[in-house]
């Protein structure tokens, strides 16, 4: 599993829990050392040294579980990452598929994309560089040319094939089956 460096960059939460962690990691060695060091200068085991020692035991423990939790939820968002960025490619492909099997032109795709994507009639208007008339118009061909009677209904065919497979050929029979 690929974990690029721009997830893991200081400036993000995943990067400050590896400098977190270093950073125990680095304060763990100092008090490691610290503890040899005065064991070496007793010259033997004492309570206190063994407490000391026990302590920072665990203080590695729980950096090496830090470690290993970060390590697993870094993989396992990158996989979501790539699952999402499939099924978006899938969405898409799905929708010109049945943007084509329609007969829609370039222009009536483009307006439907843009309903389907939640876009209000002015923002595609903006976004086309058209006027909210002529949005309208390519609207209602693709509504004529879905069989469907609003926007509503347009959204949940493409909905239903998220949730219960292919878009059948007349959208009336698919918008009954949502039903």
């Amino acid at each position: 599993m690929a974990i690029s460096r721009a997830r893991v960059s200081v400036w993000t939460k995943e990067g400050a829990l590896v400098a977190l962690i270093l950073f125990q990691t680095a304060c763990a060695a100092l008090f490691v050392a610290d503890v040899f060091n005065d064991i070496r200068e007793a010259g033997r085991f004492t309570v206190d040294l063994n407490m000391e020692l026990f302590a920072n035991l665990g203080l590695i423990a729980g950096i090496v579980v830090e470690a290993t939790v970060l390590w697993a939820l870094l993989r396992r968002q990158a996989r979501a990452d790539r699952t999402i960025g499939a099924a978006q490619g899938a969405m898409a492909e799905m929708m010109g598929a049945q943007f084509d099997q329609w007969g829609l032109t370039p222009a009536e795709a483009d307006v439907a994309a843009f309903t389907i994507k939640g876009f209000s009639v002015s923002e595609t208007a903006s976004f086309r560089g058209s006027s909210e008339a002529t949005v309208k118009s390519h609207l209602n061909s693709v509504y004529r040319k879905a069989g469907v009677s609003g926007r509503s209904q347009l959204v949940s065919i493409f909905v239903e094939e998220l949730f219960h497979g292919p878009i059948k050929a007349d959208a009336k029979v698919q918008q009954a089956r949502a039903i």
